[in-house]
């Protein structure tokens, strides 16, 4: 397995996985808004981006938004993006990839990293549960959305 940055040259190969994540998430296909989506996050260094390909075939990609924790004055990062090819699933992709984002964190002195996952999404709890991650009780999460 190979894990690297985003790079302009795999952009396209990003955008790919990307529309195959959104169409998980209930989304309809859209290979250009994709494309310019992950574009604009690269050209204007919005986003930390890793491919995991396995003999040469895009497996997976992981994404994190980086932001700050203000009470402890340091880093943190969102993890809002996470997708695995289903015929690379149960191989360890999504486990590397996590261990990437890990490493980057930890190297970057981040204060913590932090995701939110669908309620009823019980392989990717597992992971998060075998990879140390914890399901905060100490806060509650409001939103607002806009269509």
């Amino acid at each position: 397995m190979n894990i690297q940055l985003l790079t302009r040259e795999t952009l396209e190969e990003a955008s790919d996985l990307f529309n195959e994540y959104r169409k998980f998430y209930g989304q309809s296909s859209d290979k250009e808004g994709a494309k310019a989506f992950l574009t604009a996050r690269f050209e204007q260094d919005q986003s930390i981006l890793w491919l995991a390909s396995i003999d040469g075939q895009a497996a997976g990609f992981v994404q994190m938004y980086p932001s700050f924790s203000s009470v402890a004055m340091k880093r943190m990062y969102i993890l809002n993006d996470l997708f695995v090819m289903p015929e690379f699933r149960q191989q360890g992709v999504a486990q590397a990839l996590m261990e990437t984002c890990y490493t980057y964190c930890e190297r970057h002195q981040a204060r913590k990293i932090r995701l939110e996952t669908a309620n009823d999404n019980y392989s990717a709890q597992r992971l998060y549960k075998k990879m140390g991650m914890q399901v905060d009780q100490h806060v509650k999460h409001y939103m607002k959305t806009w269509e």
